[in-house]
């Protein structure tokens, strides 16, 4: 958690607006240690496939920490907007996501592997 705080506190920066959205996914969270999350929980580190309900299109991605993340690996940061929106979540949750282009998406999660 104090990782997932210290990102929130760097983003205050450069995006406020998502900042406070962490900040305010993070004051919800329950704090659990990994080993007692469910398989199908999403953390740091898990493969998720979610669905876009509005394009019918499947995606993969692993959620990881800013310096870990690559989009042409397959690996988005925790601190973007849909990181933000994925963590804690679970198989069979849906959740909306804006996109850059201001195209609101709502999204299914269709699988969680950690």
């Amino acid at each position: 958690m104090a990782v997932l705080e210290r990102l929130a506190e760097g983003l205050e920066r450069r995006n406020p607006e998502l900042a406070e959205h962490f900040v305010d996914e993070l004051s919800r969270a329950k704090v659990v240690k990994s080993a007692a999350l469910p398989v199908d929980t999403v953390d740091l580190g898990s493969t998720v496939t979610f669905r876009d309900e509005t394009t019918g299109k499947s995606q993969t991605v692993t959620l990881a920490l800013p310096e870990n993340a690559d989009i042409n690996e397959g690996r988005i940061s925790v601190a973007t907007p849909i990181g933000v929106a994925l963590i804690g979540l679970s198989a069979g949750a849906k959740f909306s996501w804006l996109a850059n282009t201001g195209t609101k998406h709502e999204l299914l999660v269709e699988d969680v592997h950690r």
